[in-house]
């Protein structure tokens, strides 16, 4: 494709973005360089790649991509989600602070928890949905302000432009873990923040079969130091998992369409069953985050959370589930449904799950493509057997 891909349309990025036809062949895919090191020319000089670790075509090719999809300075892509935030972390230094939304993905918790707390790293763990506690909580040790907006799996909504103003007047990042919405739906870099990270696990690859991260920064100080991590730490995205989440990312705008459709037409049926004691979606109208949620984004996504009321509520209903793939994970084509309590929280102390809302009776669905009719009629065979 010719001319700045970065001036085009979400869609025609998501195709074409990082990916010109491959000048030897003319091939349309960005190859599997599938190779661990490149013969130089002569010495001292080299094409531009000198070893797969520093940099490989198809990899740098889902950066480009990324990078341009989320508005941001160059992307960073990584061996896994949480490989990529260990590498944002990098960022801190031992006696530093880090304000983070208290409801976050388990892993997240594990990883500040209990391997940086180790370091001499200090931790806030806040209510994000308000600017208020997000500023009584900053300290002048404070270097990161880390959000999920919505969170997993409570679906807290927090305000990005107004958290990014704070980080920025006390001289913090602010991060944003953008995995549930994608980048076709909500772009946290366009809000203020300063860097936008993804399991490309998730909704970029889209069909779970392929593990990866990507970071995006927003200034090239952030950008440089995230290469020099990729090249010294070494946990780096493959070039198989890269052509992977590239191949996915190309209908990532209508596979998150036909997400939202259908997750909104799930929600709203679980919204109004008898057998549901609460519904968490930021869609729904009497969600508390629901219009800023609407500011901020141009979708509602396709994670709903609903409470059944005890563990074995919803054992026996995701026992009984037949279209529905009970697993861990989201944003894959098929639907995925998990309890958070024993599955991607388990990590969190039962204490500060029951003080989030993360009760044994919560559970949690990654609606997928197929036909909501199907799935609703899953759900309502499901919950006739409570």
């Amino acid at each position: 494709m010719k001319g700045d891909p970065n001036k085009l349309g979400f869609s025609t990025r998501a195709v074409h973005a990082g990916q010109p036809p491959d000048p030897t062949t003319g091939a349309v895919s960005v190859p599997i360089y599938q190779t661990s090191t490149y013969a130089m020319d002569e010495l001292g000089k080299h094409k531009g790649f000198e070893y797969a670790r520093v940099q490989n075509p198809t990899r740098t090719a889902l950066e480009e991509n990324v990078a341009s999809l989320e508005s941001g300075h160059s992307g960073h892509a990584f061996a896994s989600g949480m490989a990529a935030i260990s590498a944002i972390l990098t960022l801190v230094e031992s006696g530093d602070h880090v304000v983070a939304s208290r409801n976050v993905y388990g892993g997240t918790y594990r990883l500040f928890t209990q391997i940086l707390e180790r370091y001499n790293l200090t931790f806030s763990w806040v209510d994000t949905t308000s600017l208020d506690n997000i500023e009584a909580a900053m300290t002048e040790r404070t270097r990161l302000l880390f959000l999920e907006t919505p969170t997993n799996p409570m679906m807290e909504v927090s305000d990005i432009a107004g958290a990014a103003r704070i980080g920025k007047a006390h001289g913090a990042l602010t991060v944003v873990d953008n995995t549930f919405m994608s980048p076709y739906f909500q772009r946290p870099l366009e809000l203020g923040a300063d860097i936008v990270v993804h399991s490309a696990t998730k909704f970029l690859n889209g069909h779970s079969d392929s593990l990866g991260g990507v970071l995006v920064a927003a200034r090239e100080k952030e950008a440089e130091w995230f290469a020099f991590v990729q090249k010294s730490a070494g946990a780096v995205l493959g070039p198989f998992d890269s052509f992977l989440v590239l191949r996915g990312i190309k209908t990532l705008a209508v596979r998150m369409e036909r997400h939202e459709v259908t997750g909104r037409a799930v929600a709203a049926h679980l919204d109004g069953h008898d057998k549901v004691a609460r519904v968490l979606y930021p869609g729904l109208a009497d969600h508390p985050g629901h219009q800023l949620h609407q500011s901020q984004a141009t979708g509602f996504g396709a994670l709903i959370s609903f409470d059944l009321g005890s563990h074995e509520s919803a054992k026996t209903f995701l026992d009984a589930l037949e279209v529905m793939s009970l697993a861990e994970s989201l944003g894959g084509v098929e639907t995925l449904i998990s309890q958070p309590a024993t599955m991607t929280h388990a990590s969190v102390p039962p204490e500060q799950r029951a003080e989030l809302g993360i009760s044994d009776g919560l559970v949690r669905v990654s609606v997928g493509v197929e036909d909501a009719d199907d799935l609703i009629a899953d759900l309502d065979q499901a919950l006739a057997r409570i």
